[in-house]
């Protein structure tokens, strides 16, 4: 008899997805993790004495409602916010409020804005609807769909036009189409560049980065669940998925390192740890990247040479800088911008570069050149849920584009600490007292966050939104749609998989209910 019924490897927010729903489902579930903690990105961390981090991910982003319904995600406790984030492009800029509520978003965008921004977003609202069909984000439980499926999603001749865009557009295209006005629309257009460019490893001018674009600006249907933000910061959203797998009787396992999948006559027969131990099962779900679970973790002779081909090459060049600092009290802003002095107004605070200008950082990273005025979204979640930090204190959180990740003469240390900088610096000329405020802070890149999560390249989607690593591109749980993996009772359910990336539990619940109707 084998140990257990079903091993997961890895406790990030869709391993547990997936361990959990197999538990529930009756089968005995062991979960495993090399890290201290379970969660993975989507956790939040005390990083400083009393300060509490959301340490990756802090937005649980739209999903299916049917994950949301099986996993109990709506009984979560959430903070209610009225301003989910405030945009600006520069000093001088008019701000755009996001408001939660869509009829005052729009009400402020055309009063201050113009009726030319409401007219484009409407534009790129209509524009994303067939491209979210194509992608089929909110599509728990169906394969990625084909090149001919994904055409087959538009219902007219526009349509067809913007799932081109998806697999051949750039994000200037779109924007340039529907906010054309570069001063006007500044700070919107920055946003929508910055949201986009963040999943992938590409200015927003070059070819292939609308397919971010459509996946970020994704709009649910009324089936899915919204954009909610939690008490107690994303980790209360893994902590509610490990209770909810342990509680049936789920093992979870930390400081435990799977080295392989073992494979004995075409399917899998359990894990060996880094310890040496083995562990028997006959399904494994591996929350890894799948590159990695294919090519790392199983012996190249259980696989043919063209799948593991096929699995190879995935680009995952992360290139950011995520900062968490621990405050002696609230930032305040100086005129022109006093109105983000407001706690409504402190929740998420973006102060964007022009899409121009971001391109053009993006291609002097390349050449090992630290962006000299960064792109930032700020983030101080503890002014609305302050059991973050101590009475009186804060925790903030800035993450920022472009880190250089190739070739420079500067030494990856000199760079971090030279970007840092600058993004203390671009805040602090907006709140003056910020940098005095600082008690102690701390800088992540992405070769910090790969070997803090084992996300290969520092890469959280574990495969970036490129038109080549989406739809048919990217893996199910069995591997590519028109390539399985011939190992039976091996599955894959990490943010690179179909539905991922993001917080939406999707890849997770597609392997779990893959195992399952395979093990019936």
């Amino acid at each position: 008899m084998a140990d257990f019924d079903a091993i997961v490897v890895g406790a990030g927010h869709n391993g547990l997805t997936a361990a959990a729903l197999l538990q529930k489902a009756g089968l005995r579930t062991l979960c495993l993790d090399f890290k201290l903690y379970a969660g993975g990105m989507a956790s939040t961390v005390e990083l400083f004495d009393g300060f509490h981090f959301e340490i990756a991910g802090s937005v649980q982003i739209p999903t299916s409602a049917v994950v949301s319904r099986e996993l109990g995600l709506d009984e979560l406790p959430t903070v209610d916010l009225d301003v989910m984030s405030v945009s600006l492009r520069g000093v001088g800029d008019e701000p755009l409020v996001y408001y939660t509520d869509p009829m005052k978003l729009m009400t402020h965008i055309n009063e201050v804005h113009g009726a030319e921004a409401v007219n484009g977003m409407a534009g790129l609202l209509a524009w994303c609807q067939a491209p979210t069909r194509a992608l089929g984000r909110f599509e728990a439980g169906q394969p990625p769909k084909t090149l001919d499926e994904m055409y087959a999603c538009a219902t007219n001749e526009f349509e067809r036009s913007t799932i081109t865009d998806l697999l051949f557009g750039s994000v200037t295209d779109v924007i340039d189409r529907y906010l054309p006005d570069r001063e006007k629309h500044g700070a919107l257009r920055g946003m929508l560049s910055l949201l986009a460019c963040n999943t992938t490893y590409r200015g927003p001018a070059t070819p292939g980065t609308a397919a971010a674009l459509a996946y970020g600006f994704a709009v649910p249907d009324e089936n899915a669940l919204l954009v909610k933000k939690l008490q107690g910061g994303i980790g209360a959203l893994t902590s509610h998925l490990s209770d909810l797998f342990t509680s049936a009787g789920g093992e979870l396992r930390l400081r435990s390192k799977v080295e392989e999948i073992q494979v004995a006559d075409g399917r899998v027969s359990g894990v060996r740890l880094e310890d040496g131990s083995i562990i028997t099962a006959p399904i494994v779900i591996s929350g890894i990247a799948p590159d990695l679970t294919v090519n790392g973790m199983v012996d190249p002779s259980a696989l043919p040479a063209d799948v593991r081909e096929r699995f190879s090459g995935q680009d995952h060049r992360g290139s950011y800088l995520q900062m968490h600092f621990a405050l002696d009290g609230i930032p305040e802003f100086a005129a022109p911008y006093e109105l983000l002095n407001d706690p409504v107004m402190q929740s998420n605070i973006g102060i964007f570069s022009t899409p121009e200008e971001l391109q053009q950082q993006w291609e002097d990273c390349r050449r090992g050149i630290v962006p000299a005025d960064p792109s930032i979204a700020l983030q101080i979640p503890s002014v609305n849920d302050p059991g973050l930090a101590p009475e009186g204190k804060h925790a903030a959180s800035a993450f920022s584009l472009w880190f250089p990740i190739e070739e420079s003469e500067s030494s990856y240390g000199e760079m971090k600490a030279d970007m840092g900088q600058r993004v203390i610096d671009k805040i602090t000329r907006l709140a003056p007292n910020f940098e005095r405020l600082i008690l102690k802070h701390t800088t992540f890149t992405p070769k910090h966050m790969g070997t803090m999560f084992g996300a290969p390249g520092g890469d959280y989607c574990h495969g970036l939104i490129h038109p080549d690593q989406i739809g048919p591109n990217r893996p199910g749980p069995k591997g590519y749609v028109d390539q399985p993996i011939p190992i039976d009772g091996l599955y894959l359910a990490s943010a690179g998989c179909h539905g991922g990336p993001g917080i939406t539990f999707v890849p997770g619940y597609n392997a779990a209910k893959q195992a399952l109707a395979d093990a019936k």
